[in-house]
């Protein structure tokens, strides 16, 4: 199978061992991996700090650069979601529609491709430790994901996998959210760091780096002794 990969700008940008672990994880199961080095963004940045014009540019060369993509894989709900739910919105009506709904068909956060698309759940992973995950809103509201980042973790050899109460609950990220409501943002990450301890879990697990980013700040500030991983790290500790 050929598979297209989307790399977002955090991870681009910050987290670049997620890509590589997720391109890891694709070859092991067979995929033969084609990166586009035109990619830039989704437009979900330009789009959600209300710039649509500008981001309607941004979407429009993203459309053309996947353009004869069979797959599309991202090791972000984010910017599925976003390309699933407001792409058809910003091009409704215009020249682009077909190519938007062929889009939505073919592009595919990385949990689920795994699981629902090469119908593996086992990708010889191993990991020691005790983690709990943490649904993001984007994986869960937009892309309504929620057994396939969980039926690949219970794979995963030598790790114990519990859930933590308010499980489905919002870390407090929501991109610029955290930066114009900060005591509210800071108070939800909190909430999720405490949920995430009570378990007795080492690590939180999620499909979302910005999510595991606002997380990982907030633990290390108050030096507690939590882990936050990438499922695609996950997967590929062979």
């Amino acid at each position: 199978m050929r598979v297209h990969i989307f790399i977002p700008c955090f991870i681009d940008q910050l987290y670049p061992q997620i890509g590589f672990s997720m391109v890891k994880v694709l070859r092991k199961l067979g995929c033969e991996v084609v990166y586009n080095n035109n990619q830039t963004c989704c437009g979900q940045p330009a789009f959600n700090a209300g710039f649509q014009e500008e981001a309607k540019e941004v979407c429009t060369k993203f459309i053309t650069d996947f353009k004869d993509a069979e797959y599309i894989v991202a090791p972000s709900a984010s910017c599925v979601g976003f390309i699933r739910n407001y792409y058809p919105k910003l091009f409704d009506n215009s020249s682009f529609h077909n190519d938007v709904k062929s889009l939505q068909e073919r592009t595919f956060e990385f949990s689920e491709f795994l699981v629902n698309k090469l119908q593996a759940t086992n990708t010889g992973a191993s990991l020691h430790t005790k983690a709990t995950y943490h649904d993001s809103c984007a994986g869960l509201r937009e892309c309504k994901i929620k057994k396939e980042p969980r039926l690949l973790l219970e794979q995963v050899n030598g790790l114990e996998l519990v859930e933590m109460n308010d499980v489905e609950t919002c870390c407090g990220f929501g991109g610029t959210f955290a930066v114009k409501f900060e005591p509210i943002s800071i108070g939800m990450a909190d909430q999720k760091v405490n949920n995430a301890l009570a378990t007795g879990a080492n690590c939180i697990i999620s499909t979302d780096v910005s999510c595991l980013m606002h997380l990982d700040g907030y633990i290390k500030h108050k030096n507690l002794s939590l882990q936050t991983m990438h499922i695609a790290e996950v997967l590929a500790g062979f």
